[in-house]
This record gives structure tokens, C-alpha cells and sequence, in this order.
């Protein structure tokens, strides 16, 4: 029977070894989430106000359409689950070409691109919390591809919490 390797803290020998050790290691996924919610809350609000200041007239993510419980859900588990497993797919298979730190700035990049498809600002902002959440999926995706998913959808949830009770009504 094989013995499972140790995890390894696969970004410190590169340029995203400035991020907090939580982040960078797969041992406590309470203090991953944590503290990947947090960092990517507070990097998306720094970019929406610096974009909203410098273009202010730059289109916004419109939730029209959407409110109550199916606006909870749909951007506090759906989302967050549904983004998660794309975006574990897609940096299972950028590790095969890149090292570990490029793959994450390569999938932060493309989850730019993606949402600026539906409003240029939100592609602005968005990339921060991706670099964040496809962080969390490479480093702790050491422990199983679903625990990867599990611990960057659980931060990404945590991320769209608030704007999900805005967009429902509830705030």
C-alpha cells in the first residue's frame, strides 16, 4: 500500500509567496477559507472603488431578473460550486504546461475575461478573488481534487455573501 505524499507548499518559490501562509498550505481549511475570504473581499472592494473612480460610467454586473432565495442560492452555492469545479477542471489541466504560480495567475486572468463578458467592471475586480480562490484549489487540491473544490467554493461563497443579501433584498 502506498503512503501518501506530504503536501507541499507549492507557491514559495515563487512570486505569490507574498501571500499569508494560511493560503499557501493545505492545514487548517477553516483558516484557508478564512482568510481567503477576507483577502479577496478586501482586494475586490479596493478594485471596485479604484475602477469606479477612475470609470465611473464603465458597465456595472446587472442582477435584474433575480431576488429573494433564488438570488441567495444562485450566487451563494450555485455559483460558487458550479465556478469552483470549472475552475478546478481548467487548473487540473493548466498544471500539465505550467508551474503551479502560473496556472493560478493564467486562471485568475481567464475568470477576468469571463465576467468582463458580461460587464467590463466586474472583469476588473473579479480577477483578485480568483487569483485567491484558484490558489486555495491548487494548494489544497494536495488533499483530493473535492477538497481543493470544496475549500475555494466555501471561500467564494463566503465572497459573494454579501452581495448576495443585497441582490435578494435582504440588505
Amino acid at each position: 500500500m502506498a503512503t501518501a505524499q506530504p503536501a507541499t507548499r507549492l507557491l514559495d518559490d515563487s512570486f505569490l509567496r507574498f501571500l499569508p501562509a494560511p493560503l499557501r498550505e493545505p492545514r487548517r481549511a477553516w483558516l484557508a477559507i478564512l482568510t481567503g475570504w477576507l483577502l479577496s473581499l478586501a482586494g475586490s472592494i479596493a478594485l471596485a472603488a479604484i475602477v469606479g473612480s477612475i470609470a465611473p460610467e464603465m458597465a456595472k454586473p446587472d442582477f435584474k431578473g433575480i431576488s429573494g432565495v433564488t438570488a441567495l442560492f444562485l450566487l451563494v452555492v450555485f455559483s460558487p460550486l458550479l465556478e469552483s469545479l470549472i475552475m478546478g477542471g481548467v487548473l487540473v489541466l493548466l498544471q500539465r504546461f505550467l508551474r503551479p504560480a502560473a496556472a493560478v495567475i493564467t486562471s485568475a486572468a481567464l475568470w477576468g475575461i469571463a465576467h468582463s463578458l458580461g460587464a467590463l467592471s466586474w472583469g476588473f475586480t473579479i480577477w483578485w478573488p480568483f487569483l485567491i480562490f484558484s490558489t486555495l484549489f491548487v494548494i489544497w487540491r494536495q488533499r483530493g481534487f473535492w477538497t481543493g473544490v470544496g475549500v475555494a467554493a466555501a471561500a467564494h461563497a463566503l465572497q459573494n455573501l454579501g452581495p448576495g443579501l443585497v441582490v435578494a433584498g435582504y440588505i
